[in-house]
């Protein structure tokens, strides 16, 4: 994967855009269909050759990236700043366990023969990627802490929606680190990445 701020800049924007939608539907149970379906498509997408590959183009991003130009910007959200945080923290433990990358990988191998019946935003396809989030990464500390509404928070088919998403924010945050993030990226290089961001969201225009 290359390593370069364009690609952890789009990472970023990946993991913005999971948790944003994390966020909605905890709060609201609302969540841009459009944006759920690119951060979902990304989970297979498993050995893309790109960032871009990722999430089949940086348009589909235009939520997150706006969402990172803000935060590198002005950061000022600090709820979705700790949604990305514990999201970046729990992958570096994942990707030190072998055992539970195989079996997110081997769930979702086996989820893609399925989408030809079951589109990836079909209930029945979420509810297979919140149970590879349940089994996988709840296991793992920190534990991500969503807030929210109860009468949200407590709906069966929110839940798998939220499980879902997150486990694609930890896809995201996978990109982060092999394109070159780590945990000093952020403090040295924010402005680097704001630019690049701003070009990314330029190009969209």
């Amino acid at each position: 994967m290359p390593q370069t701020d364009r690609d952890r800049a789009i990472a970023l924007a990946g993991v913005l855009q999971a948790a944003e939608l994390v966020r909605g539907i905890a709060r609201r149970g609302q969540a841009n269909p459009a944006d759920v379906e690119t951060c979902l498509n990304s989970l297979i997408k498993i050995d893309a050759a790109s960032s871009d590959d990722v999430y089949d183009g940086i348009l589909r991003l235009r939520t997150g990236l706006q969402l990172l130009e803000q935060q590198l910007g002005n950061p000022r959200d600090m709820e979705l700043t700790r949604y990305v945080v514990t999201l970046l923290s729990l992958e570096r433990k994942l990707s030190q366990r072998a055992d539970l990358l195989r079996a997110i990988r081997t769930g979702i191998e086996n989820i893609i023969p399925n989408l030809a019946h079951f589109p990836i935003e079909h209930s029945n396809s979420i509810a297979r990627f919140a149970e590879i989030y349940l089994h996988s990464l709840s296991t793992l500390s920190p534990r991500i802490m969503v807030s929210g509404a109860p009468v949200h928070l407590n709906n069966p088919e929110n839940s798998n929606r939220i499980r879902a998403l997150l486990l694609a924010g930890i896809r995201s945050a996978a990109l982060w680190r092999q394109s070159g993030g780590g945990r000093l990226t952020l403090l040295l290089r924010r402005n680097p990445l704001l630019r690049e961001t701003r070009r990314l969201l330029a190009s969209l225009a």
